[in-house]
């Protein structure tokens, strides 16, 4: 537990006085500790560390709480960012503060296959990839679990993301066993609605929740920051990343996409199909776009489709850029199984995008889903028409704080 090492969250002055450390204070903060004290199972965890604040006030909770703690980062690319040489310096550094092991599983690999070659993939057919919910699935979550258990016989792990996780047990005590979520763990939004990180979340299976801790789900940031402070985590005042760790790394989106794509001139076509300029890439281009369009018209424009066939971006105004229902596809069903009937949600189509309301309706699987192995698919009928529905980002259901499941939007056929 922390406080029977106070040398690892003490510093020393110039002068060599120790620091002691400060007081634990908030109420959230120990209704924290108390839940995870509580939780059933072995309390043998490994965190995934990424050097961040999030991920070490993670491991100092589960610490204080009396777990069995080891550290665990991934490594997925080569060079600078939070991701790379950077996060795993900072990660090492703070398993050495709490004097708990740190390991680093070289990821890269798997990295490259299943994110960046995807999302050049998804960008040269002219969807907008979203990658976090694919890494969260197939390189992150798994990845460490089946290291932990295969390498350290530990058989639970820890993130830290803002959601939370009631489990069966906890929802029957809560009197939330609606036949909708019986005999499922649900996936709710972390208390923080400013942070809340459900929405990358979605594509997780029950079996993998079963063995996954959120701490930080009942904390606000601020309240991340205010305890990491108070415990001298040394990365107490690290700035947040900003950006997508493949923009980090690059610089930027478009250098990474340069990176890997040539550029392939193109036409801009208006709606109507009169061409009104020349594009480099349509991989620089989203659904929604109105800035960097390099045309002049009479009226703003906005991109409304990206045709990787021919290599065309089509614009119009902005009246013509709203929808009123999208096809959702590689449908992951959460906190309930997949509905026999239709379903009203509050979707939500992009990460800082606000739940809106829809009706929804399951589809019988294509046979390209059914040989993916991710066949469930649906229509979303929105209550209003919305703006940017694009291609390639999720689209994920929630009922009040529980994330019911996502998918992926399709493109018009």
């Amino acid at each position: 537990m922390l406080k029977s090492k106070k040398k690892c969250l003490s510093v020393q002055s110039e002068r060599s006085e120790v620091i002691e450390e400060p007081p634990l204070s908030t109420s959230s903060f120990k209704e924290t500790i108390e839940r995870l004290k509580l939780l059933q199972g072995e309390h043998a965890i490994a965190v995934g560390l990424s050097g961040g604040v999030d991920s070490s006030l993670t491991a100092a909770l589960l610490l204080e709480a009396g777990w069995r703690v080891e550290g665990l980062t991934l490594w997925l690319m080569s060079g600078k960012g939070s991701c790379c040489s950077d996060g795993l310096i900072d990660a090492a550094a703070i398993c050495k503060q709490l004097s708990i092991p740190h390991h680093v599983m070289d990821a890269r690999s798997t990295f490259e296959k299943e994110i960046i070659n995807e999302l050049i993939s998804g960008y040269q057919q002219g969807i907008t990839p979203i990658p976090c919910s694919r890494c969260n699935r197939s390189v992150k979550f798994s990845t460490m679990l089946n290291w932990a258990k295969n390498n350290r016989k530990i058989n639970r792990i820890a993130t830290g993301h803002y959601a939370r996780i009631r489990y069966m047990d906890e929802a029957s005590k809560r009197k939330v066993s609606r036949e909708m979520y019986k005999g499922r763990i649900q996936l709710l939004r972390g208390i923080d609605t400013n942070k809340d990180q459900s929405y990358f979340l979605y594509d997780l299976s029950q079996d993998v929740l079963s063995k996954v801790v959120f701490p930080l789900g009942e904390l606000t940031k601020e309240d991340t920051r205010a305890e990491a402070s108070r415990l001298m985590l040394r990365t107490a005042k690290k700035p947040e990343s900003q950006d997508l760790c493949l923009a980090e790394h690059h610089g930027s989106m478009k250098a990474f996409l340069d990176n890997y794509i040539p550029p392939q001139k193109g036409e801009i076509v208006l709606h109507d199909g009169r061409v009104i300029g020349e594009h480099d890439g349509i991989e620089h281009f989203t659904i929604g776009q109105r800035k960097g369009l390099g045309v002049a018209w009479n009226e703003p424009l906005h991109v409304i489709k990206i045709d990787g066939s021919k290599n065309q971006i089509i614009v119009a105004p902005r009246a013509m850029s709203s929808k009123s229902s999208c096809i959702v596809g590689e449908v992951n069903w959460v906190s309930i199984s997949q509905p026999q009937k239709e379903l009203e949600v509050e979707v939500q189509v992009r990460y800082r995008s606000k739940p809106v309301k829809a009706l929804l309706s399951s589809l019988e699987a294509t046979p390209k889903d059914i040989e993916m192995d991710r066949p469930h698919r649906c229509k979303i009928c929105f209550e209003d028409e919305q703006f940017s529905i694009t291609p390639g980002q999720a689209a994920v259901f929630y009922s009040g704080e529980v994330l019911l499941g996502g998918g992926i939007i399709q493109p018009e056929s």
